[in-house]
Order: structure tokens, then sequence, then C-alpha cells
């Protein structure tokens, strides 16, 4: 689950925008500007609190939002946020980065945050460079090209295939970091590994360093994949973290292309032996690679003779 809300975007401490009329704190500096409104009973829309931060600060200057919270995320989609931010799409020529759904557990389990068609964002603001989404539950992506996008993040329980296939699908040279939490299909995942098959021969991303396909129930797949992909070379950074990863997976990762190159190789919340975890930290030993490979809160559980085994973040 999502506990905390984030305190840094884009390299900028995130400011929260008052909504209650007191006055808008003055920063020193860049800074992210978190515009949410109360999930429960809120007495104000987002569109309208975005309309009077827009008043109140130089949206010229701004470069970078964070939008929290909308009124009732859990039935109501996140439609209306897009279209507010696209309208005013002129009045931000400044803007760089831009999140969508910053929510605790507490305002809104993220599989349960209502989402939409995010593909405006992108071609309302071809200046772009960094975008986040947190929340599966019906949300949409078009194929795109975007000639400025440098990170892409896309939180969830139950990430719809078809935005996965669309992600694959995009064109985006300077995309160097791009993170799916692919999920459960319990919470609406289904994507298969194929699906990944673009992503992994890299030729649309021509500039990925950073590679997260976390979260994850077909996370043997997924590594096996990556065992033989092209786009692995090029990688400094890979995430295989939070998923449903077992000894299968791992030894397709070792009997595939060397990963010692790695600046940092993320396996954390997975299903390995220890034996399996020796083998792995015996291979890395000399390489320098920061390894995480702590088990944590990954544990089986049996019912009626089977066994089950769950994602870090589903609910």
């Amino acid at each position: 689950m999502i506990s905390t809300l984030q305190d840094q975007f884009h390299g900028r401490p995130v400011v929260e925008f008052p909504i209650d009329g007191t006055p808008v704190p003055a920063p020193s500096g860049p800074v992210a500007w978190r515009i949410s409104v109360p999930t429960y009973d809120t007495e104000i829309e987002w569109p309208e609190a975005f309309a009077t931060f827009r008043t109140a600060v130089d949206p010229s200057s701004v470069q970078a939002i964070v939008v929290g919270g909308w009124s009732e995320p859990y039935e109501t989609s996140s439609a209306g946020v897009v279209a507010a931010l696209v309208a005013a799409a002129d009045e931000l020529p400044a803007l760089r980065a831009l999140f969508l759904g910053d929510m605790t557990f507490e305002d809104c389990e993220i599989s349960w945050i209502v989402q939409s068609d995010v593909t405006a964002l992108l071609t309302a603001f071809p200046r772009l460079e960094h975008l986040g989404v947190r929340g599966g539950n019906q949300l949409e992506l078009s194929p795109v090209r975007h000639q400025h996008l440098r990170s892409l993040t896309i939180e969830s329980g139950g990430l719809p295939g078809d935005v996965v296939r669309a992600v694959a699908a995009s064109d985006l040279p300077a995309l160097t970091d791009l993170e799916l939490w692919l999920g459960d299909e319990n919470y609406g995942a289904d994507s298969t590994v194929d699906d990944l098959a673009p992503i992994l021969a890299g030729d649309r991303l021509p500039g990925l360093t950073r590679l997260a396909l976390v979260n994850c129930e077909y996370q043997n797949d997924t590594a096996a994949a990556v065992a033989a992909a092209a786009i692995v070379p090029r990688l400094r950074h890979l995430d295989l973290s939070k998923g449903i990863l077992q000894d299968e997976g791992a030894e397709a990762l070792l009997a595939g292309q060397s990963l010692t190159h790695l600046e940092s190789l993320d396996l954390h919340h997975n299903y390995l032996t220890d034996d399996m975890r020796d083998r792995i930290r015996a291979v890395f030993a000399s390489s320098g690679t920061d390894l995480n490979l702590d088990g944590g809160d990954a544990d089986e559980d049996e019912y009626d003779g089977t066994i089950y085994r769950s994602v870090a973040v589903g609910e």
C-alpha cells in the first residue's frame, strides 16, 4: 500500500497549495506544487482548486505539478483533472514534470483510483520531461511520439494490457527511465510477457538507462525475457522487484547475458530460496553492482493444499 505522499518530485521539494484561502507560501527556490482536494466530502472540485492556483501563482513560472486527490476518485475518473490541465497548457509553458494521483491508501487504495485517458497530457505538453501516474483502473493511453519525455512511471495494482502495449508502441527517443507496475490480474492486470517484447528490444527507446518492470505476477517470465533482451547492455539500472520472482526466474537471469555491468539490480520482495540468493550474491560479489535481494514481506500463504504468492502492491 502507498502510505506516504511524495515530498520530492522533479528534484524539487513538494509544496502544498492551500485551497482554504490561507496565504500561499513563498518558496525560496523552484518547487513542485501539489494541488489536491479532499477525496471524501470535499467542498471544492479539483478544477476549481486548479483555477484558484493559477490566479495565486504565476502559471508561466510553474515547472512541476503534483496532482493529489480529486473528489471521490474511487468512483469519479481523472478525466476532469486531465481536461483542466490540457485546457491550461498555454498558461504553463515551463511545465516539465507532472504526477497524476499522488494519494495514499487513506485517500484511495491504488487499485480503486479511477483514471482516464492520459494521452492528451503528452500531446498538450510537448516539452514535458517527467510523467507519473498512480492507478490503473480505467487508465488509457494511445501510442505517441514525444521528443522530450525523459521518465515515465505508471504505478498500479493492475495495469491494463492495452496501456502496456501503448507504451511499447510509443516512440520516446529521450526516455532514460521507464517504470511500469504491472500488477495482479485480480486488480485488472491482463498484460503478458509478449507485450513487453518491443520495450525489451529497445528500438523506440534508444536512450533508456533504467528499466523497472515491477510488481508483476509473471515475474519469472519477465526475468527470462530480460535475460536475452537486446536493451539490457545499454541499461545501468534494472529493477524486477515487488513481484513473484522465484528460483525459476532467477535461474534464467543467471543463465542469460551478463548483468554485472549494471550499477544497480533490484530484486527485493521475492520468493527466492536462500541458496539462490547466495548464488546471485556470488555472481555480483566483485562487480560493484548495488544488489537488493531483500525478501521483504513476500510470504507464501497456503490454503487447502495450494500455495499463494502475491505482488507487493495489489489493492
